[in-house]
């Protein structure tokens, strides 16, 4: 059996070659209950789960990017799972142990790369600022977002860009209201509008071909319409101006 002297230095290794891990080892009163042998098999326990955790994202970045790769290449429709398992080189049964279909992998994607450039610092402080966040990652991710909106389950997806999108629409009228005394519903309401407003003015663009003079068109309407957010707010609780 291991003495409590090796048990001791065991556990001070751990202690200062782990340091960042402790914090939650110490979170959850696990180390108040442990002998010093009990503290050390915490402690790799929970290096253990990081590992695997680790080793979690990586696949599944690995899985996203090869998909995105792919979705640079073709039509969603032609971009099957061992396509995808192929290009990142992975099995199906990878594939499926993180993703139900195609369709969940398409969900997160979308969730995750609209979320990162709606919520970029800095954040957007106007509705102006926003519509042409939105258009600019769209223009960079051109053939990917055409071959998207190409898909046959394309409400499935307009519905969740909606979502995404919605977020990040709700969040800037929040902040846009921040010193007025604006009714919740009314929030919701004018964030529904606004997010309408935009996925439509978008949709028109790739019904188009996501062409130059439709481009410019959404953002002569995004400029023509910039202040009117905070003008409906003001209305909304009755300040607004004369």
């Amino acid at each position: 059996s291991i003495s409590a002297h090796r048990a001791g230095m065991l556990f001070l290794h751990y202690v200062h070659t782990f340091p960042r891990i402790l914090p939650k080892v110490h979170s959850t009163g696990i180390l108040q209950k442990l002998s010093e042998f009990g503290m050390i098999q915490a402690v790799r326990q929970f290096l253990h789960k990081e590992r695997s955790m680790d080793m979690a994202q990586t696949t599944k970045n690995a899985i996203r990017k090869g998909f995105l790769d792919l979705l640079e290449q073709r039509p969603l429709d032609k971009i099957s799972v061992v396509d995808i398992a192929d290009h990142c080189g992975v099995n199906r049964n990878t594939f499926y142990y993180y993703y139900c279909d195609i369709y969940a992998l398409v969900r997160e994607v979308l969730e995750t790369e609209l979320d990162r450039v709606l919520n970029a610092p800095p954040l957007c402080t106007s509705w102006y600022q926003l519509m042409m966040r939105v258009t600019a990652f769209m223009r960079a991710n051109r053939r990917a977002v055409y071959h998207l909106y190409q898909s046959s389950q394309r409400d499935l997806l307009e519905h969740e860009y909606y979502q995404v999108v919605y977020g990040a629409v709700e969040d800037l009228v929040r902040r846009t209201a921040e010193d007025l005394p604006v009714a919740e519903t009314d929030v919701q309401s004018i964030a529904a509008l606004y997010t309408a407003t935009l996925v439509g003015l978008l949709q028109s663009w790739l019904h188009y071909g996501m062409k130059h003079d439709e481009e410019q068109f959404v953002e002569h309407v995004t400029r023509l319409t910039e202040g009117t957010l905070r003008y409906a707010l003001e209305r909304s609780c009755g300040v607004e101006k004369a």
